[in-house]
């Protein structure tokens, strides 16, 4: 087990090596200019020749790369200007480890701007995921056992009329009934957890975590009834029916427990992926997280900003497959490790 996860991590870091060799090369191959628009709109050649050469854009492709490489192990100065650094020091700005560029739009670290939206991305992320897997499973499960009952039918019919409703939908179905024209629910606003502790930080992460949680749940609670279906229908299953066990055994220790194996790889998948931002979500809600940094810096076309965040959201799905696949000999015992 501990060579395997030592060959899986191995794995990731090269991954991530050309995971980011492929990102800087689609960002070097635009036509968009980075220095002009870092440099503004009124911006003559000698401006643009400047900033150019203090963000190094002047460089090639290769100098690049090394330079954002280095940058993510030992820091990084911007500009890298040795001169400067004598002549004036509080022009420097320095991006400590693992630093992921520059944003000279928002004259701000791109590490700086992560840690500052990443807690809400978290936070959404982390809600929605127990939202979705808890009751996914579950509904699953329950439709799975009831099969071609008006219950069964129920639970499928539903999850396809959610797992069809678009998230802004749900949001702002949720947001102009339920928090403005009904008041139950205060309009959302997010609160950190050191500000309103455990309850203001959920209540303020609820409808957000409410509207991803609907439409991943719909998708879980499908899925889940058909691995709970298949892995029935197996002879192991039949076996432990044949010698006794209760029908609660058999059915969460031995058909759950196979059928969680593809579950999981979902999850993990959609977790990583909710760990980049939920776009829409943060954008009908306006909470600043990783998502709507994203759509901000799309608009400035702030490359900088747009590179680290396709970085960082590669690396959460790298990171979540090395623990879906450590995780699948805990789950199946079927999985052996060579």
């Amino acid at each position: 087990m501990v060579a395997y996860i030592i060959r899986r991590l191995i794995a990731g870091v090269v991954l991530l090596v050309v995971m980011s060799i492929v990102t800087f090369a689609l960002f070097f191959a635009s036509p968009i200019d980075p220095a002009q628009f870092a440099c503004g709109k009124n911006c003559s050649p000698a401006m643009k020749a400047q900033t150019a050469a203090s963000m190094g854009y002047d460089d090639n492709f290769f100098a690049q790369w090394g330079k954002f490489a280095k940058g993510v192990f030992v820091g990084r100065d911007f500009p890298d200007d040795p001169k400067l650094k004598i002549t004036a020091p509080e022009t420097i700005a320095h991006c400590a480890a693992p630093c992921l560029g520059y944003s000279k739009e928002r004259t701000s670290t791109v590490t700086d701007l992560i840690k500052q939206t990443m807690p809400v991305s978290l936070s959404i992320a982390v809600v929605a995921f127990a939202f979705w897997i808890i009751g996914g499973v579950l509904l699953g499960v329950i439709a799975a056992l009831k099969r071609g009952t008006l219950i069964d039918r129920g639970l499928v019919g539903l999850s396809l009329v959610l797992y069809a409703f678009p998230t802004f939908f749900i949001g702002l179905l949720l947001l102009k009934f339920v928090a403005i024209q009904w008041n139950w629910v205060p309009v959302p606003e997010y609160t950190p957890i050191a500000e309103g502790g455990i309850t203001g930080w959920l209540s303020s992460l609820l409808l957000p975590a409410i509207t991803l949680a609907v439409f991943f749940m719909a998708g879980y609670v499908r899925m889940t009834r058909a691995f709970v279906l298949e892995s029935l229908s197996e002879d192991y299953v039949r076996t432990a029916r044949a010698k006794g066990l209760p029908k609660r055994t058999v059915t969460f220790k031995h058909a759950l427990r196979a059928a969680l194996t593809p579950i999981v790889t979902m999850a993990g998948l959609d977790f990583a992926g909710l760990m980049g931002g939920a776009i829409i979500t943060e954008s009908v809600f306006n909470y600043p997280g990783l998502g709507k940094l994203a759509v901000a810096a799309n608009t400035d076309f702030d490359l900088p900003t747009l590179v680290g965040l396709v970085i960082l959201l590669a690396s959460f799905v790298i990171i979540a497959n090395i623990i879906v696949d450590v995780l699948y000999a805990v789950i199946d015992p079927r999985v052996r490790l060579s």
